[in-house]
Protein backbone atom coordinates (compact mmCIF):
# COMPACT_ATOMS: atom_id res chain seq x y z
CA UNK A 1 0.00 0.00 0.00
CA UNK A 2 1.65 3.50 -1.48
CA UNK A 3 1.02 6.85 0.58
CA UNK A 4 2.22 10.27 0.76
CA UNK A 5 2.78 9.86 4.44
CA UNK A 6 2.94 7.16 6.79
CA UNK A 7 2.74 7.96 10.46
CA UNK A 8 4.26 5.37 13.38
CA UNK A 9 1.93 5.63 16.74
CA UNK A 10 -1.30 7.46 17.45
CA UNK A 11 -0.72 9.36 20.34
CA UNK A 12 -0.38 12.97 20.85
CA UNK A 13 2.59 13.67 18.20
CA UNK A 14 1.21 11.55 15.64
CA UNK A 15 -2.32 12.37 15.42
CA UNK A 16 -1.59 16.14 15.56
CA UNK A 17 0.89 15.87 12.37
CA UNK A 18 -1.94 13.79 10.48
CA UNK A 19 -4.45 16.38 11.50
CA UNK A 20 -2.14 19.53 10.87
CA UNK A 21 -0.54 18.04 7.68
CA UNK A 22 -4.32 17.63 6.31
CA UNK A 23 -5.87 20.63 7.22
CA UNK A 24 -2.77 22.31 4.67
CA UNK A 25 -3.23 19.98 2.24
CA UNK A 26 -7.18 21.00 1.87
CA UNK A 27 -6.47 24.53 2.29
CA UNK A 28 -4.42 24.25 -0.23
CA UNK A 29 -6.33 22.04 -2.10
CA UNK A 30 -3.37 19.54 -2.84
CA UNK A 31 -4.54 16.05 -2.19
CA UNK A 32 -2.19 14.09 0.09
CA UNK A 33 -3.01 10.12 1.08
CA UNK A 34 -2.48 9.87 4.87
CA UNK A 35 -2.08 6.73 7.31
CA UNK A 36 -1.90 6.40 10.84
CA UNK A 37 -0.95 2.88 12.40
CA UNK A 38 -1.70 2.32 15.57
CA UNK A 39 -0.43 -1.29 17.53
CA UNK A 40 -2.93 -1.13 20.54
CA UNK A 41 -6.12 -2.87 19.51
CA UNK A 42 -7.77 1.18 19.90
CA UNK A 43 -6.71 4.45 19.27
CA UNK A 44 -5.88 5.26 23.01
CA UNK A 45 -5.71 1.91 23.94
CA UNK A 46 -1.84 2.50 25.14
CA UNK A 47 -1.67 6.03 25.83
CA UNK A 48 -1.18 6.42 29.64
CA UNK A 49 -0.12 10.23 31.07
CA UNK A 50 -0.86 12.17 34.54
CA UNK A 51 -1.83 14.75 33.18
CA UNK A 52 -1.96 18.22 33.22
CA UNK A 53 -2.81 19.87 29.67
CA UNK A 54 -1.21 22.84 28.55
CA UNK A 55 -3.37 23.39 25.49
CA UNK A 56 -1.22 26.30 23.64
CA UNK A 57 -0.50 23.82 20.72
CA UNK A 58 -4.24 22.66 20.75
CA UNK A 59 -5.20 26.40 20.42
CA UNK A 60 -3.02 26.60 17.49
CA UNK A 61 -4.24 23.44 15.79
CA UNK A 62 -8.34 23.69 16.09
CA UNK A 63 -8.72 27.15 17.75
CA UNK A 64 -12.36 25.97 18.01
CA UNK A 65 -11.51 23.04 19.69
CA UNK A 66 -14.50 23.90 22.97
CA UNK A 67 -17.21 23.98 20.47
CA UNK A 68 -15.81 20.63 18.33
CA UNK A 69 -16.29 19.44 21.72
CA UNK A 70 -12.16 18.25 23.33
CA UNK A 71 -12.14 16.46 25.97
CA UNK A 72 -10.90 19.68 28.34
CA UNK A 73 -13.31 19.39 31.25
CA UNK A 74 -11.28 20.36 34.80
CA UNK A 75 -9.33 23.54 34.91
CA UNK A 76 -7.03 22.95 37.47
CA UNK A 77 -7.90 25.96 40.16
CA UNK A 78 -5.57 25.04 43.43
CA UNK A 79 -2.06 23.94 42.91
CA UNK A 80 -0.12 22.36 45.68
CA UNK A 81 3.57 21.22 46.06
CA UNK A 82 4.55 18.95 49.36
CA UNK A 83 7.70 18.03 50.72
CA UNK A 84 7.27 14.74 52.11
CA UNK A 85 9.50 14.18 55.38
CA UNK A 86 8.85 10.96 56.28
CA UNK A 87 5.89 8.38 56.71
CA UNK A 88 3.59 10.58 58.19
CA UNK A 89 4.54 14.19 57.76
CA UNK A 90 5.43 16.70 54.68
CA UNK A 91 5.54 20.03 54.20
CA UNK A 92 3.74 22.41 52.01
CA UNK A 93 6.31 24.59 49.84
CA UNK A 94 5.83 28.38 48.89
CA UNK A 95 5.17 28.78 45.08
CA UNK A 96 7.85 31.51 45.29
CA UNK A 97 10.82 28.90 45.83
CA UNK A 98 9.11 26.24 42.97
CA UNK A 99 10.32 26.88 39.75
CA UNK A 100 7.79 29.38 37.83
CA UNK A 101 7.71 26.77 34.64
CA UNK A 102 5.67 24.61 37.11
CA UNK A 103 2.28 26.66 37.68
CA UNK A 104 -0.77 25.08 36.82
CA UNK A 105 -2.90 28.50 36.09
CA UNK A 106 -4.86 27.81 32.91
CA UNK A 107 -3.99 24.06 32.46
CA UNK A 108 -6.83 20.97 32.98
CA UNK A 109 -6.58 17.68 34.67
CA UNK A 110 -7.22 15.43 31.53
CA UNK A 111 -7.39 11.98 30.16
CA UNK A 112 -4.81 11.65 27.33
CA UNK A 113 -6.27 8.99 26.67
CA UNK A 114 -9.59 10.36 25.35
CA UNK A 115 -8.16 13.55 23.99
CA UNK A 116 -6.47 10.96 21.71
CA UNK A 117 -9.22 9.52 20.87
CA UNK A 118 -11.26 13.23 20.19
CA UNK A 119 -8.00 13.89 17.53
CA UNK A 120 -8.30 10.49 15.90
CA UNK A 121 -12.00 11.77 15.34
CA UNK A 122 -10.54 15.21 14.11
CA UNK A 123 -8.01 13.50 11.73
CA UNK A 124 -10.30 11.08 10.16
CA UNK A 125 -12.84 14.04 9.46
CA UNK A 126 -10.09 15.74 7.30
CA UNK A 127 -9.30 12.20 5.68
CA UNK A 128 -6.69 10.56 7.33
CA UNK A 129 -7.26 6.80 7.57
CA UNK A 130 -5.88 5.34 10.59
CA UNK A 131 -5.40 2.03 10.91
CA UNK A 132 -5.63 0.46 15.18
CA UNK A 133 -4.29 -3.10 15.69
CA UNK A 134 -1.43 -2.84 12.99
CA UNK A 135 2.04 -2.58 15.06
CA UNK A 136 4.63 -1.06 12.41
CA UNK A 137 7.24 -3.59 13.12
CA UNK A 138 9.80 -2.76 10.41
CA UNK A 139 11.90 -0.11 9.08
CA UNK A 140 12.01 -0.13 4.81
CA UNK A 141 14.84 1.08 3.38
CA UNK A 142 15.25 2.43 -0.49
CA UNK A 143 18.48 1.54 -2.28
CA UNK A 144 19.79 5.25 -1.27
CA UNK A 145 19.51 4.45 2.04
CA UNK A 146 16.25 6.59 2.72
CA UNK A 147 13.19 5.81 5.06
CA UNK A 148 10.82 4.85 2.44
CA UNK A 149 8.25 3.54 4.74
CA UNK A 150 7.13 0.75 7.33
CA UNK A 151 6.21 -3.29 7.54
CA UNK A 152 3.43 -3.61 9.85
CA UNK A 153 3.67 -7.12 12.27
CA UNK A 154 2.84 -10.57 10.64
CA UNK A 155 -0.09 -11.91 12.39
CA UNK A 156 -0.88 -16.11 13.39
CA UNK A 157 2.96 -17.02 14.05
CA UNK A 158 3.65 -19.74 16.94
CA UNK A 159 6.30 -18.72 19.87
CA UNK A 160 8.68 -20.72 17.60
CA UNK A 161 8.08 -18.25 14.59
CA UNK A 162 5.99 -21.26 12.57
CA UNK A 163 3.09 -20.24 10.89
CA UNK A 164 -0.03 -20.66 12.67
CA UNK A 165 -3.16 -21.69 10.08
CA UNK A 166 -4.71 -18.08 11.15
CA UNK A 167 -1.44 -16.81 9.68
CA UNK A 168 -1.34 -13.24 7.69
CA UNK A 169 1.47 -11.74 6.72
CA UNK A 170 2.41 -7.90 7.40
CA UNK A 171 1.55 -5.22 4.88
CA UNK A 172 4.16 -2.66 4.04
CA UNK A 173 3.34 0.67 3.89
CA UNK A 174 5.36 2.38 1.42
CA UNK A 175 5.99 6.29 2.01
CA UNK A 176 7.01 9.50 0.49
CA UNK A 177 7.74 10.49 4.26
CA UNK A 178 7.14 8.47 7.47
CA UNK A 179 7.00 10.18 11.01
CA UNK A 180 7.83 8.12 13.46
CA UNK A 181 5.80 8.99 16.80
CA UNK A 182 5.63 6.14 19.11
CA UNK A 183 6.36 7.45 22.07
CA UNK A 184 9.29 7.02 24.95
CA UNK A 185 11.95 4.52 24.08
CA UNK A 186 10.33 3.77 20.05
CA UNK A 187 11.54 0.49 19.06
CA UNK A 188 12.14 2.10 15.43
CA UNK A 189 12.93 4.68 16.69
CA UNK A 190 15.75 2.79 18.41
CA UNK A 191 17.28 1.89 15.55
CA UNK A 192 16.53 4.88 13.53
CA UNK A 193 18.93 6.78 15.94
CA UNK A 194 21.30 4.26 15.50
CA UNK A 195 21.63 3.55 12.34
CA UNK A 196 21.73 7.27 11.41
CA UNK A 197 23.77 8.16 14.80
CA UNK A 198 21.00 11.03 15.33
CA UNK A 199 22.27 11.02 19.02
CA UNK A 200 26.53 12.26 17.68
CA UNK A 201 27.55 15.10 20.11
CA UNK A 202 24.32 14.12 22.30
CA UNK A 203 24.44 13.64 26.13
CA UNK A 204 22.89 10.10 26.69
CA UNK A 205 18.40 9.94 27.10
CA UNK A 206 17.53 9.72 30.77
CA UNK A 207 14.43 8.13 31.16
CA UNK A 208 12.33 7.99 34.25
CA UNK A 209 9.34 5.24 34.98
CA UNK A 210 5.66 6.54 35.51
CA UNK A 211 2.86 4.77 37.75
CA UNK A 212 -0.57 5.97 37.44
CA UNK A 213 -3.86 4.95 39.12
CA UNK A 214 -7.22 5.74 38.27
CA UNK A 215 -9.34 6.16 41.47
CA UNK A 216 -13.25 6.65 41.80
CA UNK A 217 -13.52 8.44 45.17
CA UNK A 218 -15.87 9.79 47.94
CA UNK A 219 -17.84 12.67 46.86
CA UNK A 220 -17.17 14.70 50.03
CA UNK A 221 -13.43 13.93 49.47
CA UNK A 222 -13.37 14.90 45.76
CA UNK A 223 -12.39 18.83 44.60
CA UNK A 224 -12.21 19.23 41.08
CA UNK A 225 -9.35 20.77 40.07
CA UNK A 226 -6.77 20.39 43.14
CA UNK A 227 -3.72 19.69 41.90
CA UNK A 228 -0.80 17.97 44.20
CA UNK A 229 2.69 17.00 43.37
CA UNK A 230 5.05 15.81 46.31
CA UNK A 231 8.86 15.14 46.35
CA UNK A 232 10.54 13.53 49.40
CA UNK A 233 9.41 10.24 50.91
CA UNK A 234 9.71 7.21 50.29
CA UNK A 235 12.10 7.80 47.36
CA UNK A 236 14.14 9.94 49.76
CA UNK A 237 15.01 7.05 51.72
CA UNK A 238 16.90 5.25 49.07
CA UNK A 239 18.37 8.50 47.22
CA UNK A 240 16.24 7.95 44.29
CA UNK A 241 15.06 11.24 42.28
CA UNK A 242 11.38 11.61 41.52
CA UNK A 243 8.37 12.58 42.58
CA UNK A 244 4.48 12.22 43.39
CA UNK A 245 1.20 13.20 42.30
CA UNK A 246 -2.67 12.96 42.56
CA UNK A 247 -5.02 15.10 40.25
CA UNK A 248 -8.66 15.45 40.74
CA UNK A 249 -10.65 15.24 37.59
CA UNK A 250 -14.03 14.98 36.89
CA UNK A 251 -16.82 12.46 38.11
CA UNK A 252 -15.52 11.56 41.58
CA UNK A 253 -12.38 10.81 39.74
CA UNK A 254 -8.95 10.91 40.80
CA UNK A 255 -5.57 10.11 39.17
CA UNK A 256 -2.48 9.22 41.52
CA UNK A 257 0.96 8.25 40.74
CA UNK A 258 4.69 8.05 41.32
CA UNK A 259 7.52 8.98 38.79
CA UNK A 260 10.85 7.08 39.67
CA UNK A 261 13.56 8.68 37.64
CA UNK A 262 15.50 5.44 36.23
CA UNK A 263 19.07 6.45 36.94
CA UNK A 264 18.26 4.94 40.34
CA UNK A 265 21.40 2.80 41.83
CA UNK A 266 20.03 0.36 44.13
CA UNK A 267 19.67 -2.85 43.17
CA UNK A 268 17.14 -3.85 45.77
CA UNK A 269 14.68 -0.64 44.92
CA UNK A 270 11.11 -2.03 43.85
CA UNK A 271 9.79 1.11 42.14
CA UNK A 272 5.99 -0.50 42.08
CA UNK A 273 6.28 -1.48 45.79
CA UNK A 274 7.68 2.74 46.48
CA UNK A 275 4.37 3.51 44.68
CA UNK A 276 1.93 1.21 46.75
CA UNK A 277 3.74 3.00 49.64
CA UNK A 278 3.47 5.93 48.76
CA UNK A 279 -0.49 6.26 48.78
CA UNK A 280 -0.46 5.39 52.21
CA UNK A 281 1.19 8.67 52.98
CA UNK A 282 -1.79 11.27 54.79
CA UNK A 283 -1.37 13.30 51.93
CA UNK A 284 -2.67 10.95 49.20
CA UNK A 285 -4.84 8.40 51.71
CA UNK A 286 -7.36 11.05 53.27
CA UNK A 287 -8.39 11.41 49.65
CA UNK A 288 -7.92 7.37 48.49
CA UNK A 289 -9.51 5.76 51.77
CA UNK A 290 -12.95 4.67 50.59
CA UNK A 291 -12.64 4.93 47.29
CA UNK A 292 -11.94 1.91 44.31
CA UNK A 293 -9.28 1.63 42.33
CA UNK A 294 -10.41 0.87 38.45
CA UNK A 295 -7.38 1.14 36.56
CA UNK A 296 -3.73 0.27 36.85
CA UNK A 297 -0.73 1.31 34.43
CA UNK A 298 2.99 2.04 34.06
CA UNK A 299 4.99 3.42 30.76
CA UNK A 300 8.31 4.86 30.62
CA UNK A 301 8.92 8.71 30.45
CA UNK A 302 11.54 10.16 27.79
CA UNK A 303 13.03 13.44 30.37
CA UNK A 304 16.45 14.53 29.48
CA UNK A 305 15.46 17.16 27.90
CA UNK A 306 17.28 19.19 25.04
CA UNK A 307 20.70 18.03 26.09
CA UNK A 308 19.62 14.83 24.81
CA UNK A 309 17.74 15.26 22.28
CA UNK A 310 18.97 13.60 19.21
CA UNK A 311 18.54 14.89 15.42
CA UNK A 312 15.35 14.65 14.60
CA UNK A 313 15.55 14.49 11.25
CA UNK A 314 16.89 11.87 7.94
CA UNK A 315 16.51 11.14 4.48
CA UNK A 316 12.61 10.18 4.27
CA UNK A 317 11.96 10.48 7.72
CA UNK A 318 11.71 12.33 10.92
CA UNK A 319 11.37 11.45 14.86
CA UNK A 320 8.69 13.32 16.45
CA UNK A 321 7.11 13.88 20.14
CA UNK A 322 8.13 11.04 22.93
CA UNK A 323 9.79 9.07 20.81
CA UNK A 324 12.67 11.55 20.41
CA UNK A 325 11.87 13.69 23.71
CA UNK A 326 10.49 16.11 23.62
CA UNK A 327 8.71 16.70 26.93
CA UNK A 328 9.67 19.29 29.44
CA UNK A 329 10.41 17.80 32.48
CA UNK A 330 9.98 21.31 34.23
CA UNK A 331 6.94 21.31 33.42
CA UNK A 332 5.79 17.84 34.18
CA UNK A 333 4.35 17.82 30.78
CA UNK A 334 4.66 16.68 27.18
CA UNK A 335 1.92 16.44 25.45
CA UNK A 336 1.39 20.20 24.34
CA UNK A 337 5.23 19.42 23.40
CA UNK A 338 4.53 16.01 21.26
CA UNK A 339 1.81 18.14 19.48
CA UNK A 340 3.72 21.02 18.58
CA UNK A 341 6.51 18.62 17.48
CA UNK A 342 3.97 16.82 15.20
CA UNK A 343 3.05 19.96 13.84
CA UNK A 344 6.35 21.25 13.00
CA UNK A 345 7.03 18.06 11.29
CA UNK A 346 3.74 18.43 9.16
CA UNK A 347 4.94 21.94 8.08
CA UNK A 348 8.31 20.43 6.92
CA UNK A 349 6.97 17.59 5.27
CA UNK A 350 3.88 19.20 3.57
CA UNK A 351 6.58 21.86 2.19
CA UNK A 352 8.95 18.52 0.78
CA UNK A 353 5.58 17.11 -0.73
CA UNK A 354 4.37 20.77 -2.48
CA UNK A 355 7.36 20.66 -4.48
CA UNK A 356 7.23 17.28 -5.90
CA UNK A 357 9.60 16.37 -3.57
CA UNK A 358 10.35 12.72 -1.88
CA UNK A 359 12.21 10.76 0.22
CA UNK A 360 14.43 13.85 0.79
CA UNK A 361 15.60 15.48 4.56
CA UNK A 362 12.31 17.46 5.70
CA UNK A 363 13.63 21.09 7.30
CA UNK A 364 12.43 20.35 10.53
CA UNK A 365 15.54 21.57 12.09
CA UNK A 366 15.19 25.21 11.40
CA UNK A 367 11.40 25.32 12.39
CA UNK A 368 12.44 23.34 15.41
CA UNK A 369 14.66 26.43 16.49
CA UNK A 370 12.79 28.89 15.55
CA UNK A 371 9.35 27.83 17.75
CA UNK A 372 8.13 28.58 20.93
CA UNK A 373 8.88 24.28 21.23
CA UNK A 374 12.46 25.39 21.17
CA UNK A 375 12.52 28.09 23.72
CA UNK A 376 10.69 26.02 26.08
CA UNK A 377 12.89 22.96 26.09
CA UNK A 378 16.19 25.61 26.15
CA UNK A 379 14.69 27.36 29.34
CA UNK A 380 14.60 24.00 31.29
CA UNK A 381 17.66 22.13 29.89
CA UNK A 382 19.25 22.22 33.29
CA UNK A 383 16.95 20.62 35.09
CA UNK A 384 17.33 16.91 34.53
CA UNK A 385 20.81 17.13 34.97
CA UNK A 386 20.57 19.73 37.80
CA UNK A 387 18.36 17.38 39.61
CA UNK A 388 20.78 13.62 39.16
CA UNK A 389 23.67 16.07 40.16
CA UNK A 390 22.63 17.41 43.62
CA UNK A 391 19.25 15.73 44.10
CA UNK A 392 15.59 17.04 43.74
CA UNK A 393 15.89 19.84 46.45
CA UNK A 394 19.17 21.50 45.92
CA UNK A 395 18.72 20.61 42.34
CA UNK A 396 15.13 22.06 42.45
CA UNK A 397 16.06 24.91 43.89
CA UNK A 398 19.02 25.78 41.28
CA UNK A 399 16.08 25.34 38.62
CA UNK A 400 13.84 27.92 41.01
CA UNK A 401 16.72 30.28 40.72
CA UNK A 402 17.64 29.71 37.53
CA UNK A 403 14.01 30.42 35.93
CA UNK A 404 12.53 32.78 38.36
CA UNK A 405 14.67 34.90 39.73
CA UNK A 406 17.49 35.48 37.14
CA UNK A 407 14.94 34.57 34.18
CA UNK A 408 17.33 32.85 32.44
CA UNK A 409 20.18 35.67 32.31
CA UNK A 410 22.91 33.17 32.52
CA UNK A 411 23.73 30.64 30.28
CA UNK A 412 25.05 27.45 32.02
CA UNK A 413 24.08 24.16 30.50
CA UNK A 414 24.48 21.49 32.82
CA UNK A 415 25.13 17.70 31.48
CA UNK A 416 24.85 14.17 32.44
CA UNK A 417 26.86 11.95 30.72
CA UNK A 418 26.01 8.09 32.29
CA UNK A 419 23.38 6.50 30.94
CA UNK A 420 20.75 5.37 33.12
CA UNK A 421 21.36 1.42 32.82
CA UNK A 422 24.92 2.29 33.80
CA UNK A 423 24.07 3.64 37.40
CA UNK A 424 22.93 0.56 39.10
CA UNK A 425 25.06 -0.62 41.70
CA UNK A 426 26.01 -4.24 43.30
CA UNK A 427 24.48 -5.99 45.76
CA UNK A 428 27.19 -5.72 47.44
CA UNK A 429 26.90 -2.04 48.44
CA UNK A 430 23.39 -2.16 49.26
CA UNK A 431 21.31 -2.93 52.17
CA UNK A 432 17.56 -5.11 51.40
CA UNK A 433 14.51 -3.52 51.17
CA UNK A 434 11.57 -4.57 53.40
CA UNK A 435 8.56 -3.46 51.94
CA UNK A 436 4.96 -3.84 53.73
CA UNK A 437 2.82 -6.40 52.38
CA UNK A 438 -0.31 -5.02 50.46
CA UNK A 439 -3.29 -4.31 52.37
CA UNK A 440 -5.74 -4.64 50.02
CA UNK A 441 -7.46 -1.00 50.27
CA UNK A 442 -4.66 1.58 49.56
CA UNK A 443 -1.94 -1.30 48.34
CA UNK A 444 -2.11 -3.89 46.18
CA UNK A 445 0.12 -6.77 44.46
CA UNK A 446 1.61 -6.55 40.94
CA UNK A 447 -0.67 -9.68 39.55
CA UNK A 448 -4.02 -7.66 40.74
CA UNK A 449 -2.38 -4.40 39.46
CA UNK A 450 -2.10 -5.89 35.80
CA UNK A 451 -5.70 -7.19 35.85
CA UNK A 452 -6.51 -3.68 35.77
CA UNK A 453 -4.74 -3.12 32.86
CA UNK A 454 -6.78 -5.21 30.61
CA UNK A 455 -3.57 -6.90 29.31
CA UNK A 456 -4.16 -9.61 26.86
CA UNK A 457 -1.35 -11.47 24.24
CA UNK A 458 -1.84 -14.22 22.33
CA UNK A 459 0.04 -17.39 24.41
CA UNK A 460 1.45 -18.83 21.52
CA UNK A 461 3.19 -16.10 19.76
CA UNK A 462 7.12 -15.03 19.39
CA UNK A 463 7.96 -13.19 22.42
CA UNK A 464 8.80 -9.68 22.27
CA UNK A 465 11.05 -9.04 24.78
CA UNK A 466 14.11 -10.70 23.03
CA UNK A 467 17.34 -11.51 24.69
CA UNK A 468 20.85 -11.00 22.99
CA UNK A 469 22.45 -13.16 25.25
CA UNK A 470 20.16 -15.24 27.22
CA UNK A 471 22.70 -16.60 29.59
CA UNK A 472 23.23 -13.18 31.22
CA UNK A 473 20.66 -12.54 33.70
CA UNK A 474 21.66 -16.14 35.66
CA UNK A 475 25.55 -16.02 34.81
CA UNK A 476 26.21 -12.20 35.23
CA UNK A 477 23.07 -10.08 36.83
CA UNK A 478 21.75 -12.57 39.24
CA UNK A 479 25.12 -12.69 41.47
CA UNK A 480 25.88 -8.87 40.62
CA UNK A 481 22.57 -7.39 41.51
CA UNK A 482 20.02 -9.94 42.05
CA UNK A 483 18.85 -9.67 38.65
CA UNK A 484 17.14 -6.30 38.83
CA UNK A 485 14.20 -7.18 36.24
CA UNK A 486 12.49 -8.94 38.81
CA UNK A 487 11.90 -5.70 40.98
CA UNK A 488 12.06 -2.92 38.30
CA UNK A 489 9.68 -4.37 36.06
CA UNK A 490 6.05 -3.27 37.00
CA UNK A 491 3.79 -6.31 35.53
CA UNK A 492 5.71 -9.20 36.95
CA UNK A 493 7.24 -10.49 33.87
CA UNK A 494 10.48 -11.44 34.69
CA UNK A 495 10.82 -14.25 37.43
CA UNK A 496 13.74 -16.16 38.70
CA UNK A 497 12.47 -19.61 39.37
CA UNK A 498 14.25 -23.10 40.73
CA UNK A 499 14.41 -25.73 38.16
CA UNK A 500 15.79 -28.73 39.67
CA UNK A 501 17.69 -26.99 42.41
CA UNK A 502 18.95 -24.27 40.40
CA UNK A 503 17.79 -20.93 39.21
CA UNK A 504 15.92 -20.57 36.09
CA UNK A 505 15.02 -17.09 34.44
CA UNK A 506 11.72 -16.88 33.23
CA UNK A 507 9.68 -14.31 31.06
CA UNK A 508 5.61 -14.32 31.52
CA UNK A 509 5.62 -11.81 28.46
CA UNK A 510 1.75 -12.33 28.48
CA UNK A 511 1.88 -10.19 31.60
CA UNK A 512 3.52 -7.08 29.75
CA UNK A 513 1.94 -3.69 29.35
CA UNK A 514 4.24 -1.96 26.99
CA UNK A 515 6.34 0.32 29.74
CA UNK A 516 9.45 0.12 27.91
CA UNK A 517 11.28 -0.12 31.23
CA UNK A 518 13.40 -3.46 30.42
CA UNK A 519 14.94 -2.35 28.01
CA UNK A 520 15.75 0.95 29.19
CA UNK A 521 17.04 -0.05 32.66
CA UNK A 522 18.72 -3.75 31.86
CA UNK A 523 22.36 -3.20 33.15
CA UNK A 524 23.68 -4.89 29.81
CA UNK A 525 21.27 -3.69 27.58
CA UNK A 526 20.15 -7.27 26.85
CA UNK A 527 16.74 -6.63 26.71
CA UNK A 528 15.26 -5.92 23.47
CA UNK A 529 11.45 -5.06 23.06
CA UNK A 530 10.12 -5.42 19.88
CA UNK A 531 6.27 -5.18 18.65
CA UNK A 532 3.70 -8.38 19.65
CA UNK A 533 0.69 -8.98 17.75
CA UNK A 534 -1.25 -6.79 16.78
CA UNK A 535 -3.55 -4.94 19.12
CA UNK A 536 -2.08 -7.08 22.43
CA UNK A 537 -0.74 -5.21 25.23
CA UNK A 538 -3.01 -3.45 27.82
CA UNK A 539 -6.24 -1.28 27.19
CA UNK A 540 -6.57 1.63 29.11
CA UNK A 541 -10.01 3.38 29.14
CA UNK A 542 -9.78 6.77 30.05
CA UNK A 543 -6.04 7.10 31.23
Amino acid sequence: MAFDVVIVGAGPAGLSAACYIMQMANEASYPLSVCVVEKGAEVGAHILSGALFEHRALDELFPDWERLGAPLHTAVNHDKFCYLTNRFNYLNIDPSYIPASMANDGNFAISLGSLCRWLAQQAEKLGVQIFPGFPASEILYNPQGAVCGVATQDMGRDKHGHPKPNFESGIELHAKYTLFAEGARGHLGKQLIEKYQLDHDRQPQHYALGFKELWEIPSHQHLPGLVIHGMGWPLSNTHTDGGSFLYHLDDNLVSVGLIVDLNYRNPYLSPFDEFQQMKQHPLFSQYLAGGTRIAYGARAITKGGLASLPRQQMLGALLIGCDAGTLNMAKIKGSHCAMKSGMLAAEAVFDELHQGLQHTTPGYDIRFRNSWLYDELYEARNITAGIHKFGPLLGGALATLEQTWLKNRISLSLTDSQPDHLALEPLAKHKPIEYPKPDGKLSFDKASSVYLANVQHEENQPCHLVLNDPAIPLKQHLPLNGEPSVRYCPAGVYEILEHKGKPAFQINAANCIHCKTCDIKDPSQNINWVTPEGGCGPNYPNM
